[in-house]
């Protein structure tokens, strides 16, 4: 049976990333309005819950290959978490992820794929692989304001982990001078902790004080009012 042909006008709207951005917006608000005190922008089940819904998103609209191989490696991955750890995890269902990297660098499923690997070697330990992963993400996705500021907060936490402090502050700084207002409180909160145990206890109070001024709503607010009390 022959394939049905696509006309070029729907290609255009499979490949319009305004469908991308809308979908990723869509979600990231869900998983903001539902976060609940936690260490970092995203817990990485949330990411691996925001990947697989956009995998199925754009299975549905596109059929692409490797869409459906991320999907795979994605329950994969869940799978062994789920009976080992994320160190096993991550070196079992790596190869996966690399492949799909490799094989389609140039397509959005590539680059989510490129993404969750970061976020695998992030709860794994391996902070390098883990960085350099990100900042290529950084690059592929850096037309996606509030998904770059995601993955300049994952950044931040990989120096934090790192306790290269002072290296972490500027991925936080550079969220909170960005336009997009997603995660900038908790951007204020890391740095005014980062700032304090650099010893900057002036820069410290004054993250912490526009936590309390711009974002009164903040999930941060009440620990910030006990630290500048």
């Amino acid at each position: 049976m022959a394939a049905k042909k696509i006309s070029r006008a729907r290609k255009r709207d499979l490949e319009n990333p305004d469908e991308f951005i809308t979908l990723w917006t869509k979600l990231f608000n869900f998983a903001a309005e539902h976060k609940v005190q936690v260490t970092c922008a995203l817990t990485f089940l949330s990411v691996l819950i925001i990947v697989a819904a956009a995998t199925v998103y754009f299975l549905k609209k596109s059929e692409n290959k490797a869409f459906f191989l991320l999907q795979q490696g994605v329950v994969k991955y869940q799978t062994l978490l789920k009976a080992s750890n994320p160190q096993k995890a991550y070196l079992d269902a790596g190869k996966d992820f690399e492949l799909i990297m490799e094989k389609y660098s140039n397509r959005k499923g590539g680059k989510l794929a490129r993404f969750t690997y970061a976020e695998m070697c992030y709860a794994a330990g391996d902070y390098d692989k883990a960085i350099a992963n990100f900042n290529k993400s950084l690059v592929d996705l850096s037309d996606e304001p509030f998904l770059k500021n995601l993955i300049l907060s994952d950044l931040g936490y990989s120096y934090m982990a790192k306790k290269d402090y002072i290296t972490s502050a500027k991925y936080f700084e550079m969220i909170v001078t960005t336009p997009d207002y997603s995660i900038k409180d908790e951007a204020l909160f890391n740095l005014g902790e980062l700032y304090d145990t650099i010893g900057d206890k002036d820069k410290s109070i004054d993250a912490f004080n526009k936590i309390l001024s711009d974002y009164p709503g903040s999930m941060y607010t009440e620990i910030v009012k006990e630290k500048v009390g």
